[in-house]
């Protein structure tokens, strides 16, 4: 297994990140414009403002993906987003070994501050996220998904 970068749209890495996606919001909830624009788009979403996708790989194919994508306007916050492992692969490690990666990247780009945006049923999501050090955010403000309901945040150490 390994965890790599993923160039986007217009390569075989951009079906698959649709793909494992799609799977999960279809599983649980409905389909939203803005993960459309997202998923179809994972170029202009994410590595076109700075950040990236990174997949994980299993003999070849990929079985986990997640984006980092620059928080809005707020510079030095990073979004953990569109995390998903395929469901014959979780409880595996591969959650881990993502968000690893995504903390590695943002503390390489100086980000002070990783933020996701989740729903409170997702429990298995949530304690992965809390294992990683995430904790949920008093003032939830983001309107984007109407399935969201839960701001979590992961307050990175500046390496000296």
């Amino acid at each position: 297994r390994k965890c790599r970068r993923g160039p986007g749209q217009g390569t075989p890495d951009a079906p698959d990140f649709a793909r494992l996606n799609y799977e999960w919001i279809e599983r649980f909830f409905a389909v939203e414009e803005e993960d459309r624009l997202a998923l179809e788009h994972p170029q202009q979403y994410a590595i076109a403002k700075g950040g990236e996708i990174f997949f994980v790989l299993v003999d070849g194919q990929a079985v986990g993906t997640v984006a980092m994508v620059p928080w809005q306007s707020e510079v030095g916050v990073f979004e953990l987003a569109k995390m998903a492992v395929q469901p014959d692969q979780q409880g595996r490690g591969y959650g881990d070994l993502l968000i690893e990666r995504c903390k590695s990247f943002a503390r390489d780009k100086g980000a002070r501050e990783i933020m996701l945006v989740t729903n409170d049923v997702l429990s298995p999501a949530l304690g992965l996220y809390r294992k990683h050090g995430f904790a949920p955010v008093a003032n939830y403000s983001d309107a984007r998904y109407q399935r969201g309901n839960l701001q979590m945040s992961l307050q990175l150490r500046v390496e000296a």
